[in-house]
């Protein structure tokens, strides 16, 4: 069975990312992209449908493990009666798809297996193995071929590569697994200590760029640096996660593919990256949405393929029995198909938040700009299915017409005395968007519960409502944002953090069960604590969403209160990068909600205040800590 979700750790080369277990197994790989089939998929079945374990023999094990300062390099200590090795785990950046396996003598000796078992697409297809001309062992099925370089003893033992040897201190023994097409030539090999260096040395300039001065420069760190191996370098995607179908709810049927780019993670995504110090991977974010959105404005979906992919079927792999027996598991996301209207207000305040970063909108940008505005136009007032994908039909979700607003303020902010702006019916868009706001506070608010409610006409409360403030929507310091603040705190608050929305029998999103509390929702919850100046309960909050962190650092979707477990696909974008833009709201006055909301129009709509409170800080511009 695969080890418990917060008991795996990441490793990644810029185009896929590994999963290996504190056992020292790799129980998750897709090759050669983030999207491709799994050539070990144990995390989702069995070690039937594809592992490679590398431990000490030993009966008894003291094993701990760490990434290496700022880098994305894995070292696990094995300490057993005889001696001590360390594995080292690593992905080169750069030509060529490899994971390499070190293992260092310490002290004394230790007796060490290995087990490669190799499935290729997600396990169900068993490849012809042989050796070549050079000795290495070679696996080909269909377009797929792998080849394992190592000067450790191997032999078959069913349909299992094994190895057993013995690693005394000063020796080091490597394992160098690569990728490439079966109709060409074998990858050529590569020295495995030279590109150690080279990998430890990529992550670690990368690093030093991040942004510091926060009572948890460590945590920032390591989450940007989540972030970074989540990006498709040659396009500048960004996976919300390198896995599919780790569940919401243990056992259940919430199973979703999540290894493609969603619009809804555009703003703060970007926000993350340039507030931590990463202009570069910012600017290919930026340039990717454009290229994604760009065609027909009504055939805009709201996730893509890291290419920008729009063919994204939904398919369930009935061979795989679901990680702990959750099924289906899905390949695909059918939500590709969903009508969102948050995700026009995620691309507009993305490209202006953007632009006010020095990044300008060329010609074609400013055109596919007006051709989706224009499609707003049309559609606005339309209901959707809401920015949790539900699949219970569709309504007028408030967090969905906030969003629309947001669209039409910043296409108003970006053509107004903007000089390479085009021409703009910037009055037009005023009018529509002051038609929102009073839309939204007549029938999103309801004022027996003294709250915004998940869709007009609803008493139903939904956390995406914690974010009408950071939009500029209403200020922080509103007796109506308070309120909801308030009231999502008392009714969504489980166990310490926030719900997405109840899902005992209160909202019909189409799916049964239950899941766990979003940790997302709660770092948004910790942002309003903050702009409110309860700072402390903010401060408290974030220790404790830092504290269900796994010991590397990492985070998933989802956390089962009950359980005491993580959930949801492994690790979640989304999180990481809540969790850097709540660390500099914190740490800073002018962090990623002050600069979201904040406004410079003065032709603001009757009633509506566009300044967003600021957290107090010391004139440094940090937070007392």
């Amino acid at each position: 069975m695969a080890a418990r979700i917060e008991d795996y750790a990441l490793i990644g080369d810029g185009r896929t990312a590994a999963l290996i277990s504190r056992q020292g197994s790799v129980d998750w790989l897709c090759w050669p992209r983030f999207d491709a089939s799994a050539l070990f998929a144990a995390l989702l079945g069995t070690e039937e449908h594809g592992f490679w374990r590398l431990a000490p023999q030993a009966a008894h094990v003291e094993t701990r493990w760490a990434y290496r300062e700022g880098s994305l390099v894995l070292e696990t200590h094995h300490k057993t009666r005889e001696g001590e090795v360390r594995v080292v785990d690593y992905m080169p950046v750069g030509d060529g798809s490899h994971l390499i396996r070190l293992v260092e003598g310490l002290h004394g000796r230790v007796a060490m297996r290995m087990d490669l078992a190799m499935r290729f697409d997600y396990g169900s297809a068993v490849p012809w193995v042989s050796h070549n001309e050079l000795g290495d062992l070679r696996a080909i099925s269909g377009p797929h071929k792998a080849v394992l370089r190592t000067k450790a003893p191997l032999r078959g033992h069913g349909q299992t590569t094994v190895s057993e040897f013995t690693v005394h201190a000063g020796e080091a023994v490597a394992f160098t697994l690569s990728y490439g097409a079966s109709h060409e030539d074998d990858p050529a090999p590569i020295e495995p200590c030279k590109v150690l260096a080279a990998t430890d040395r990529f992550w670690r300039d990368w690093s030093d760029r991040c942004a510091s001065g926060t009572p948890w420069d460590a945590m920032l760190k390591r989450s940007l640096l989540t972030l970074k191996a989540l990006i498709y370098m040659p396009t500048g995607g960004i996976v919300a996660a390198p896995t599919t179908s780790l569940p919401e709810d243990l056992g259940g049927v919430r199973n979703w593919d999540y290894r493609f780019c969603w619009l809804r993670d555009s703003t703060f995504t970007l926000l993350a990256l340039m507030d931590g110090g990463f202009l570069d991977e910012a600017r290919a974010w930026r340039d990717w949405l454009q290229r994604a959105v760009a065609g027909n404005p009504e055939q805009a979906h709201i996730l893509y393929g890291i290419a920008g992919e729009r063919l994204l079927p939904e398919i369930e792999l009935d061979w795989l029995p679901g990680y702990e027996g959750s099924k289906p598991v899905r390949v695909g996301n059918a939500a590709v198909s969903q009508f969102q209207l948050d995700v026009y207000g995620e691309l507009f305040d993305a490209l202006y938040q953007a632009r006010m970063r020095g990044m300008p909108t060329d010609k074609d940008g400013w055109r596919v700009g007006l051709a989706i505005i224009a499609h707003l136009e049309k559609v606005w007032s339309e209901p959707d299915e809401g920015i949790w994908e539900v699949r219970g039909g569709r309504k007028h979700f408030v967090h969905s017409k906030v969003m629309a607003w947001v669209a039409f303020d910043r296409a108003i902010r970006s053509h107004t005395g903007q000089a390479d702006a085009p021409d703009a019916p910037v009055a037009r868009w005023k009018a529509i968007r002051d038609q929102i706001h009073a839309e939204v506070c007549e029938k999103g608010f309801d004022p027996e519960l003294n709250s915004f409610v998940q869709y007009y006409g609803s008493k139903k409360l939904d956390a995406s409502l914690l974010l009408i403030a950071h939009m500029g929507f209403l200020p922080q310091d509103d007796p109506r944002v308070a309120g909801t603040v308030e009231a999502i705190g008392r009714d969504l608050m489980r166990d310490g953090f926030i719900l997405r929305y109840d899902t005992r029998g209160q909202t019909t999103d189409g799916l049964p069960g239950n899941e766990g509390a979003f940790l997302p929702c709660t770092f948004w919850y910790a942002d309003n604590l903050i702009g409110l100046g309860r700072r402390a309960e903010a401060r408290a909050l974030i220790e404790r969403l830092i504290g269900i962190c796994n010991d590397l650092g990492l985070v998933s979707e989802e956390y089962d209160g009950k359980a005491r477990r993580l959930v949801g696909n492994f690790p979640q974008a989304f999180t990481h990068v809540a969790l850097v833009n709540t660390i500099l709201n914190y740490s800073r006055a002018e962090g990623p909600a002050k600069e979201r909301g904040g406004a410079d129009d003065s032709d603001a709509p009757a009633g509506r205040d566009l300044r967003v409170h600021q957290p107090h800080a010391v004139a440094s511009g940090l937070a007392p800590q």
